[in-house]
């Protein structure tokens, strides 16, 4: 939904696709590497790998399973932990399948709860089929990558400019572009990506899971 803008009411969860999607975030224009991957233990190392190298985090659980949101507690124990024990890494907290509401198991305000206990990280309700938040979950983790960034070069004495945080610039933009890495998706339904911007030649990348 989020590169191509079309709903797939049924897919094969077995392989993994890699995709290019551009957008702008506050004027600027990002470049981000998609990777939809397997959830299933034995991907374990590779998710490992992945948080290792990624700067900000999209943590995606059903609203309709209450075990997928325990899932994600254990994960954003991982991620700290492969971090150095930083409790302030770029984070959204994702509740997607908003569109079923009569199957929600778990409330706006348990999830909420939730992001409150992870030291404030937003939270959203997303829907693929409505296209509800699809974009903005995409642009809030990297206004706050790009913050990061921008704070941590200023602390260092190395920062010019920058836009920082803000509230619009919240559109998709052109670039998709479909890539070629496949592997087998798991039976759980969430989804790790890779997700990357340019800034004075730099990288930063982000895992969704």
């Amino acid at each position: 939904q989020f590169v191509q803008g079309v709903f797939i009411e049924s897919y094969d969860p077995t392989i993994e696709d890699s995709y290019r999607k551009q957008i702008d975030v506050d004027g600027r224009q990002v470049m981000l590497e998609i990777m939809d991957t397997a959830g299933t233990e034995q991907f374990t190392s590779m998710r490992e790998f992945y948080m290792r190298d990624a700067h900000g985090f999209l943590l995606v659980f059903s609203i309709t399973s209450l075990s997928s949101l325990h899932e994600l507690a254990e994960l954003r124990e991982q991620i700290v932990q492969i971090k150095g024990g930083d409790p302030n890494v770029p984070i959204v907290l994702v509740g997607n399948k908003s569109d079923l509401e009569e199957d929600r198991v778990v409330s706006r305000s348990r999830a909420f709860q939730v992001s409150q206990a992870w030291g404030g990280v937003p939270y959203y309700e997303t829907s693929a089929r409505r296209r509800q938040n699809v974009s903005e979950v995409f642009v809030d983790v990297c206004r706050q990558i790009m913050h990061r960034d921008l704070s941590g070069r200023a602390r260092r004495g190395g920062g010019r400019d920058g836009q920082g945080q803000g509230q619009g610039g919240e559109r998709a933009g052109g670039g998709d572009g479909r890539m070629s890495r496949r592997r087998r998706k798991g039976r759980r339904g969430g989804y790790e990506e890779e997700e990357r911007y340019d800034h004075r030649g730099r990288r930063s990348r982000c895992t969704i899971l």
